[in-house]
């Protein structure tokens, strides 16, 4: 396994990332790992589309029906006359 060495971690940002690893039950240590793990774990895959990103998004507060994606499509001015 390889290991990696940061240095120059302000205080404040060690001591977040503590409390953080005690409310998740594990070691500092270990909460960077997942940390890290989390950021790169899709780097190379597909993302999905704005609108499907903007519905997983809210769904959880009644975003019920599709947003659809609008790519490939020239841009347009808003319309406020409504």
């Amino acid at each position: 396994m390889a290991q990696l060495l940061v240095r120059n971690l302000e205080d404040d940002v060690k001591a977040k990332l503590q409390r953080r690893a005690r409310r998740h039950g594990r070691s500092t240590e270990e909460e960077v790992r997942d940390i890290l793990r989390n950021a790169v774990k899709d780097e190379n895959g597909p993302r999905p589309g704005l609108g499907s990103r903007l519905a997983a998004r809210f769904a959880g507060i009644g975003l019920a029906e599709d947003v659809p994606e609008l790519r490939g499509q020239p841009p347009r001015p808003a319309d406020f006359t409504s």
